[in-house]
């Protein structure tokens, strides 16, 4: 049976990156998109980046733009207006699907860990994962969860 760090993806420069590099880390994984309304949850999720990283905490960002076509745009465009408007700095990958035919191994297995109040379906962008330090999956929250309603259960697991 997979395991979270038994995955490999691109990043926004095409390279393989392994999650098996952020074992012993506590993992939050988001889809998510530049033109959407919950856009602005970039500013949260970098502001608990930037004040739990040095305990080991990680956001692993893959936008996606299969709701709404509200990632448009190329790997590096999303990572310049990232940057320049919420001055992200955590991992950013390349763009993946997360439902359908198409979607990302990652996402099946995500999904398959926590299924969420509509099934295994994601309904839309800012999907969270929270993976613990030992890789399992314990939490899925909605979009409409902010990355502040988070943070206690973030601080949990470091």
């Amino acid at each position: 049976m997979a395991k979270i760090y038994d995955f490999t993806m691109k990043d926004t420069r095409g390279e393989d990156i392994a999650l098996s590099d952020y074992k012993g880390k506590v993992l939050l994984i988001v889809n998510t998109a530049t033109g959407c309304g919950f856009t602005p949850q970039y500013k949260g999720l970098q502001e608990l980046y930037d004040k739990y990283k040095e305990q080991g905490f990680e956001i692993l960002d893959f936008p996606c733009n299969q709701f709404g076509h509200q990632a448009p745009g190329t790997d590096s465009e999303i990572v310049t207006f990232c940057q320049a408007r919420y001055k992200v700095s955590f991992k950013q990958f390349s763009k993946i699907e997360v439902n359908g035919k198409n979607e990302a191994p990652l996402y099946t297995y995500l999904k398959n860990e926590k299924g969420g109040v509509f099934g295994k379906k994601i309904k839309w962008n800012f999907t969270k994962f929270l993976v613990d330090r030992d890789g399992k999956v314990v939490a899925r929250f909605a979009p409409t969860v902010t990355p502040e309603k988070i943070e206690d259960k973030i601080r949990e697991l470091l």
